[in-house]
């Protein structure tokens, strides 16, 4: 697989001298094509043309005949004849590729050529040569190039002969390592109606992509609709939407238990690690008659030391909830699970009740999660923190992800402090924390509270003059106050 223009460049050489292409690059890889068309242009304008001219076909003169041996060249010599920057060339070069199936991904890509009878001829050519063996290997170019101006005509051209594809053979393309080609697929068998729902809410429960995943669920539960059989095909289309690992295929499913007229069903989502699936859950619960997620919420939350409380349940609290739930949270925060002491911390900050003296041992929790949760929470009452506190926190001897909280925080103060925590970090052995806090050295600035402490921005800011240029060292020394 080629990397970027520069192995497009080195592609292109080795094909000049007289590399099989199928060792040059991967036949299989549209990226590859395109690198290999770029590369050879790149080589005929910017590289030494003295040297390069023997194997990248010569120059010619508007008048002059095309060369008699372009009816000879083999196939790796073609490929560069393709990509040529004179237009006659690439216009010949076209005329010659019929007897050639394995250059049609070039041929695809002058279907978009700017020059009209380049593109013309590729055109022709690509018309003649799509066909229901060829079209699946060439989809993944054909669908790359249709991004680019007038690259449209191979799009369309394809999803005509596909129409007219068995369904076994577009089902090939619905596993199809490239995402580009399998959405394309779907799309085409939505429109011609060829799957079933339970096999497009297979398809979405089983794709990797979100967009597979929105159109065949979407799809799935619009051709139930259609037939009016929802009682009659839950147990072959919901389930399948609703134990997906996709929270957008299950949003899907939870939303289809209202038409299916199960509104009941969707209390055990409320809980969902999701906040798309509880949003919808708790839209579909609201339908059925005093359905109240509030109260599911609260009567799973009274409960403190439940083991089986879901952290789902705790920030489903507040998201639906009000200030006054924040009382059924802080007990929460004792909760032997970790997930649910996380949830209770961002459900405290959801619900604006964030304690900065309740939540600051939380700082210390063995759980990274919930450290994370808690530093989110009091970023924006920093200042409030004891300083030597933190920053006896940034010592190695404690745990990583308790020294990252503590040092977010201190760089969130800003100030002396924050200069002095990340300078002390600056010889960690934690290369990322290392790196964060030479980031934090080089954006410091100094703000009111280093009057006073003048001499101790300088020594640090010298400690850190790999940083700096010497003209910013001595800028931000003298913003500091101490090169005054």
């Amino acid at each position: 697989m080629l990397d970027g223009m520069e192995d497009g460049t080195t592609a292109a050489t080795r094909l000049a001298e007289g590399a099989p292409l199928r060792s040059t690059l991967d036949v299989t890889d549209p990226g590859d094509w395109l690198l290999l068309d770029a590369g050879v242009r790149e080589v005929a304008w910017y590289r030494d043309r003295s040297r390069y001219r023997p194997w990248l076909m010569p120059e010619w003169e508007p008048s002059a005949p095309l060369p008699a041996d372009l009816t000879r060249l083999g196939e790796s010599r073609l490929a560069l004849a393709l990509c040529h920057r004179d237009g006659r060339i690439r216009q010949e070069a076209v005329r010659r590729s019929a007897e050639h199936p394995g250059l049609l991904p070039l041929v695809v890509i002058r279907c978009a050529d700017w020059a009209v009878p380049v593109r013309e001829s590729a055109r022709q050519l690509l018309r003649e040569a799509l066909d229901m063996d060829s079209a699946p290997g060439l989809a993944p170019i054909v669908l790359r190039v249709g991004r680019r101006d007038r690259g449209a005509f191979g799009v369309d051209l394809l999803g005509r002969v596909l129409r007219r594809a068995s369904h076994e053979r577009l089902a090939a393309l619905f596993t199809d390592p490239d995402r580009v080609v399998r959405r394309f697929a779907y799309r085409l068998a939505v429109e011609g109606r060829l799957l079933g729902p339970a096999e497009l809410a297979r398809a979405a429960a089983r794709d990797e992509d979100s967009v597979v995943q929105d159109l065949c669920a979407t799809a799935a539960l619009t051709a139930l609709g259609d037939e009016g059989a929802y009682e009659e095909a839950y147990e072959d289309v919901l389930p399948l939407l609703l134990s997906a690992r996709s929270p957008r295929t299950r949003s899907a499913g939870v939303t289809g238990l209202r038409r299916a007229g199960r509104p009941a069903q969707a209390e055990p989502f409320l809980s969902d690690r999701s906040a798309l699936v509880r949003a919808c859950a708790r839209y579909v619960v609201r339908q059925q008659q005093e359905g109240d997620p509030a109260a599911w919420y609260r009567d799973r939350c009274s409960a403190p030391d439940a083991p089986e409380l879901p952290p789902g349940a705790v920030i489903g609290l507040a998201e639906c909830g009000n200030r006054a739930d924040a009382g059924l949270l802080r007990p929460l925060l004792a909760h032997p699970a970790a997930g649910v002491r996380a949830r209770a911390v961002a459900g405290l900050r959801v619900l604006d009740r964030v304690d900065t003296t309740l939540l600051r041992p939380l700082l210390d929790d063995p759980a990274a999660g919930v450290v994370r949760e808690t530093v989110v929470a009091l970023l924006p009452s920093a200042t409030q923190l004891p300083a030597d506190w933190l920053l006896e926190r940034t010592g190695s001897e404690w745990p990583r992800h308790v020294r990252v909280g503590a040092f977010r925080l201190l760089d969130a103060r800003g100030g002396i402090v924050a200069l002095r925590a990340a300078v002390g970090l600056l010889a960690d052995p934690d290369t990322k924390l290392r790196t964060w806090a030479g980031l934090s050295v080089q954006r410091w600035h100094p703000s009111a509270d280093v009057r006073g402490h003048e001499a101790e921005a300088g020594e640090l800011l010298d400690r850190s003059r790999h940083l700096f240029s010497d003209h910013v060292l001595r800028r931000r020394k003298w913003e500091a106050g101490a090169d005054r």
